[in-house]
């Protein structure tokens, strides 16, 4: 669809558009469909979270609800934990690596509207992609803005809006989000079984 291949390549796009517009319903529909349905039926769940991403690794949890606009352009690895109320604005990939952590109340999101009122209001918008790394947490309630890169093992405050990137194991926090620490083998905890 040439939208889509427009948004991604990171043109400036009329996004009111009728098969878009198609596609995402669909989209709400199986999210709709996943957040109605029970805990308990495991195998179920799996399968529609399976429909409404692009791909997702072994090991996934995802709780309810969640939210996405697209869902196939959102590609995630193993071991991913997803809480509740995830939304996902995937007019951009987004790409989720391995042993990603993402708290309660967490917005990724990858589009942008034009700042004139007209142009907005004629649905001009552009979509930049997000990618977060490996061994990423996400504390809750962290904004991810469009166009954000946070690197393999860092760390993001609960509250934190993100606005540029982030390297790679770094603590950071704020709003908006400031790298404040790296992570080290000092941050290692003592726990008990």
């Amino acid at each position: 669809m040439k939208l889509i291949d427009d948004m991604h390549a990171g043109k400036w796009v009329y996004g009111f558009d009728p098969e878009a517009w198609e596609i995402m319903l669909g989209c709400e529909e199986l999210c709709f469909r996943l957040n109605t349905t029970s805990p308990r039926l495991i195998e179920e769940r799996a399968g529609l979270i399976r429909q409404i991403f692009g791909s997702i690794g072994e090991g996934f949890t995802v709780h309810s609800p969640l939210h996405c606009d697209f869902g196939k352009h959102i590609f995630i690895g193993k071991a991913f934990v997803g809480n509740y109320n995830l939304t996902i604005l995937d007019e951009g990939i987004v790409t989720i690596g391995d042993n990603v952590f993402i708290g309660p109340n967490c917005g990724i999101y990858t589009i942008n509207h034009a700042l004139l009122p007209e142009q907005r209001n004629e649905g001009i918008m552009q979509a930049r992609p997000v990618t977060i790394g490996n061994d990423v947490w996400l504390g809750a309630n962290v904004t991810v803005l469009p166009g954000v890169t946070i690197g393999d093992g860092a760390v993001v405050g609960a509250g934190s809006v993100v606005t540029r990137d982030i390297p790679p194991h770094t603590l950071a926090a704020g709003n908006p989000c400031r790298p404040l620490r790296p992570v080290t083998p000092a941050d290692r905890v003592t726990a008990t079984r």
